[in-house]
This record gives C-alpha cells, sequence and structure tokens, in this order.
C-alpha cells in the first residue's frame, strides 16, 4: 500500500474532506474509537477542544492507505495495516477515526488519530514518521505479494513522471494528464546540452520556456498555462542555471503567451476545441452510466445495512430474554447457568457479527466487479483521448516551430496542412 501521512489542525475541514460523496462514489464511516460523538465533525470537535488545553495546533494525525489498483484487499486488512502503523508511529490507544473510500472501483481507507494523551495533556510526537511508513509501505508490498514501486523498493528510485496534489489540481483544471507534461519536458531535457537547444525540443511539443516573475525559469504550454520547471523536473534552480542561464534573456510570461495568442490561429483553436468536444460526450456518457450505477449501488448497501440492523435488534432482544429476571438470577448465579447463558449470547453476538460483515463484503465485492467492468471503458476512452491530444499537441509543436521560419521539410509541411486542417 502506499501510505501518506501528517499532522494537521483543521479538524473540521478534514472531516468535510473525508466525507465528500461528490468526488467519492462510496463514503462510509468504519469506526470511532474513544470519541463521544457518533459522527466525523463532532469526533474531531473532542479533539479540538481537548488540544486547546495544550500549545499544540497540529493536534491530528492523518494517515491514507491506498493499494495497488489490481488488489482486493478486504476490510479486515486494513485494519491490520492501520494497527501496525498505529503501532508504529506510537499512537497506540489513541482516538481514532476509519473512514473508507470508494472511487473508480478502487477501495482505499483514511485514519486519523487525535494526538493529545488526554491523560497527561500532551501531544504524542511522532518522529521520522516518514522513515517508519516506508518500512511499514515495503513490507505490505512484501506481505501480499504486490509489485512494488520503485521508489519504495529503493531509495531515491522514485518515478519520474509521478506529479505531486499541486500539479495533478492543476492538471485536472485543464482537462489533461499531468503525466504528459512531465514525460514532454523530461525527454527534451535529456536531448539538450544548452538552453537554445531545450527551447527547440520544448516547441516540438508545443510548449514554451520564459522568465517567471519569481519561479526563475517556466514553462507555459499550448493552452498558456504556467508551471514551474524545476518542479516539473524536480531539480535545483541551481542546476537549471547551470545550463540555461539566469534566465534574463527568456521572453516574459505575458510576452510568451501574447505570441502564442497570434500562432494559435483560428483553425488551430477549433481543431484543440473539436478534439475536446468529441471527448466530452463520450465521456458524458460513460458518468451518466456511472451515476446510475453508483445510486443503485448505494441504494442496495442502504437496504442492506437496514436489513442487518432490524436483524441484530431482533436477535439482541431474543437473547435478552434468556438471561433470568428477578430473584431467579440469584439461583441462576449459583449454579453457574448465568454464565453459561451470558457465553451463549456473546458467542451468538459474536458470530451474528461475522456473518454480517461477510454478507456485506460479499455485496461490496459483486458492486465492485461490476464498476471494474465500467472503469475498463473509462480507461480505453481516456488512452484514445491521451493519444490523440499527444498527436495533436505534436502537431502543435511542428506548425509553431515552421510559423517562425524553421521549415521542417515537405513531408512534415503536409502533415501540418492535412492534420490542422489549416486550409479553411
Amino acid at each position: 500500500m502506499i501510505l501518506k501521512g501528517s499532522q494537521r489542525g483543521g479538524g473540521q475541514d478534514l472531516a468535510a474532506h473525508l466525507m465528500r460523496t461528490d468526488d467519492n462514489e462510496h463514503v462510509r464511516v468504519h469506526e470511532l474509537r474513544e470519541f463521544a460523538s457518533d459522527n466525523l465533525r463532532g469526533a474531531f470537535k473532542e479533539a479540538e477542544a481537548i488540544s486547546r488545553g495544550t500549545k499544540c495546533r497540529q493536534y491530528l494525525f492523518s494517515l491514507s492507505f491506498s493499494p495497488p489498483e489490481s488488489a482486493r484487499v478486504s476490510e479486515a486488512q486494513f485494519e491490520q495495516a492501520i494497527d501496525e502503523a498505529e503501532r508504529r508511529l506510537g499512537l497506540d490507544g489513541q482516538p481514532r477515526a476509519v473512514v473508507f473510500h470508494e472511487k473508480e472501483g478502487r477501495l482505499h481507507a483514511h485514519a486519523v488519530w487525535s494526538r493529545i494523551d488526554a491523560a497527561t495533556m500532551t501531544a504524542r510526537p511522532v518522529p521520522f514518521f516518514k522513515n517508519k511508513l516506508v518500512a511499514l509501505s515495503r513490507d505490505l508490498y512484501l506481505d501480499h505479494g504486490w509489485d512494488m514501486p520503485r521508489g519504495i523498493a529503493q531509495a531515491g528510485m522514485r518515478n519520474p513522471t509521478n506529479f505531486t496534489l499541486a500539479e495533478w489540481q492543476q492538471a485536472k483544471r485543464q482537462g489533461q494528464d499531468p503525466r504528459w507534461l512531465k514525460a514532454a519536458v523530461q525527454s527534451s531535457w535529456q536531448a539538450s546540452d544548452s538552453g537554445a537547444a531545450f527551447s527547440r525540443a520544448l516547441e516540438e511539443h508545443g510548449c514554451f520556456l520564459a522568465r517567471g516573475d519569481r519561479r526563475g525559469h517556466v514553462i507555459i504550454d499550448h493552452n498558456g498555462e504556467v508551471h514551474s520547471l524545476s518542479r516539473v523536473l524536480g531539480t535545483k534552480t541551481k542546476d537549471l542555471k547551470a545550463r540555461l542561464g539566469d534566465g534574463e534573456a527568456l521572453p516574459s510570461v505575458e510576452a510568451t503567451r501574447k505570441a502564442l495568442g497570434e500562432r494559435m490561429t483560428p483553425a488551430l483553436k477549433r481543431h484543440v476545441t473539436e478534439s475536446r468536444e468529441k471527448f466530452g460526450k463520450a465521456s458524458a456518457l460513460l458518468g451518466d452510466a456511472k451515476a446510475e450505477m453508483t445510486r443503485r449501488h448505494r441504494d442496495g448497501r442502504s437496504k442492506l445495512d437496514q436489513d442487518q440492523k432490524r436483524a441484530w435488534d431482533a436477535e439482541t432482544q431474543a437473547r435478552a430474554a434468556r438471561l433470568p429476571k428477578g430473584l431467579s438470577v440469584i439461583w441462576h448465579r449459583l449454579t453457574g447457568k448465568y454464565q453459561e447463558v451470558r457465553t451463549q449470547n456473546e458467542a451468538e453476538a459474536k458470530a451474528s457479527r461475522e456473518r454480517q460483515a461477510e454478507e456485506r463484503q460479499r455485496l461490496v465485492d459483486r458492486q465492485r466487479e461490476e464498476r471494474a467492468r465500467l472503469q475498463v471503458l473509462f480507461k480505453e476512452l481516456r488512452k484514445r483521448q491521451a493519444e490523440e491530444l499527444l498527436e495533436l499537441r505534436r502537431e502543435l509543436g511542428r506548425f509553431f516551430k515552421f510559423s517562425r521560419g524553421l521549415d521542417p521539410g515537405p513531408a512534415q509541411r503536409r502533415e501540418i496542412s492535412l492534420g490542422l486542417r489549416l486550409e479553411r
């Protein structure tokens, strides 16, 4: 599992985030331990109230558990991983909330602990938690026999096309895959040995090198969006300056955007718009199917919860009726009959909880299998869109290069004319 943890405050914001049903298809509060409240907001308010008696501002520790896409992990296995994380982080016995999310057919979990020890009114320290989580993540991959990511198997082997949350959110606003930009920029960087060569290589991908206001060298894509070059490459600023210089000779962001707007002809803009609209319509159809499936699955789980609650209440009443009442309790205690009935009731209650958990797991597994089939269609659509957008960006790069007087040759010129329909 990929484990990501952080110390934080802002319990109400975190509760709102964890309970979002617009971004997740299914959300379920699995556990609220050592909290008086029966809901997430109330539980985090309790943790915040206790923290007011200390100087601790980051009174929560939040940890997410994300298994591989192909893995089928049960809730019991998540619980084992959460318990082990709690032990290694030194948060044993602290108030804890566990929330399960399902998104695109994948189950992942979030665990949140209060760091405040109510007995001593001090915050539990969580030193070196990143190293501890990497070690636990490595053990989980080995225990389950999953293929281990390079960055976990060996430090320093992180996938260079991985991206941060900020990069993902920026790409999501643009409607593009953030991995494309990283791959394009990194390949251009590796294939060039100077600033001029790097700039030309970027233009072949429809990107431009510019001078940022505060971030030094930046990249502007064909949409006019600005990206930090050091962040995209994962390189220090001083290493960039060693190859590219200080960037003072580069055009500013505004000048680059203006030049880009002048070179983006109506035909080019129309071609980009048509591509997005085509895939937007196909995606909307799949989105409608997903929404209907999500509604149906939620209804099925809600009905099961109601049926199980009625069954549990009826069984609890039947077990309570076995226990003696009045003066007969004394006789049953003397003869040991009371303890026998109580032991039988506890065993039946445990068996009932396990049976209901298995029923729920079977329902969830069936629904996830159905959702996985729909997700295959989503992936196929995204793959086709990514391939078409990649080719479109390459054509844009060739056109930008040609429009600056750098003739790419007859064959590519014909491809530009036909692919981008410049004859309109």
